[in-house]
């Protein structure tokens, strides 16, 4: 991997941590694209990389985040069952999921599916948010986030439908989300880097660096966007570019 590829990456990735579209599936697809080989090393980069646009999320709400005690409260609680099969499902997950291209279309399209028919029946049924994140609802979500370790179902996708699903105000749910994100990628990258730390060298260190902070720099500005997005548009336009992007690359890469 040369400096060019980890800058992509790490745009790629700070576009997507955040938007329900799997920044994962996108790196997958990217590497794919681009030739880059599924190593053991850029496999860990496409992990740590996420920790660059975490880092966004803690520089934008730093003064919540050491305040808002019963919010960090919830967030210890839904990152529970992802902790769980994050832990008891590693090594599966590194051998057979991540680098999956078919995988991650067949995640893609149907998440967007998903997208597209609860907005629908929300907007059928006219249903005003009502419900505030409780420690049940908290625990829900993060049961939610933990199908997000197959590769193209979405971290924040599955915790924002869960969250619409609940009655939970859009923003609210979005910024949960965000929140969540916090100790379940420092959790899989600390975990990641513990098991496979020897693949990390002062040739791969630059590349890792460079992609870490592209991240961090996009996702600072595409938080602020989706914030303001979320908060008047539908999730439908995700669901729709989800199906798009898994025909496109049905035909282009399989």
């Amino acid at each position: 991997m040369d400096i060019f590829h980890s800058l992509l990456l790490g745009i790629v990735e700070g576009l997507t941590e955040f938007l329900p579209v799997s920044s994962t599936g996108h790196l997958i697809l990217a590497s794919s694209i681009f030739k880059i080989p599924q190593t053991e090393f850029v496999k860990t980069f496409e992990i740590s990389i996420q920790l660059g646009a975490i880092l966004a999320v803690v520089f934008l709400y730093f003064r919540r985040l050491i305040s808002d005690w019963e919010m960090i409260k919830k967030i210890v609680v839904a990152f529970i069952p992802t902790s769980i099969v994050g832990f008891f499902l590693y090594s599966f997950i590194k051998k057979y999921l991540i680098g999956n291209v078919s995988v991650v279309l067949w995640s893609l399209g149907v998440v967007g599916f998903l997208f597209i028919v609860i907005e629908y029946f929300q907007k059928k049924g006219q249903r005003a948010a009502s419900n505030s994140i409780s420690y049940k609802n908290a625990f829900i979500i993060g049961t939610a986030q933990s199908l997000a370790v197959i590769p193209g179902v979405s971290r924040s996708g599955a915790t924002i439908m869960s969250g619409l699903l609940l009655g939970i105000e859009r923003k609210d749910i979005v910024e949960f989300s965000f929140f969540l994100a916090i100790p379940t990628m420092v959790a899989a990258t600390g975990y990641d880097l513990l098991k496979s730390g020897g693949v990390i060298t002062g040739e791969t260190i630059l590349p890792l660096l460079v992609g870490f902070i592209t991240s961090f720099i996009v996702a600072f500005f595409a938080i602020k966007w989706f914030i303001k997005f979320v908060q008047k548009k539908s999730f439908a336009g995700f669901g729709i570019y989800r199906i798009i992007i898994a025909i496109l690359f049905l035909f282009l890469v399989l």
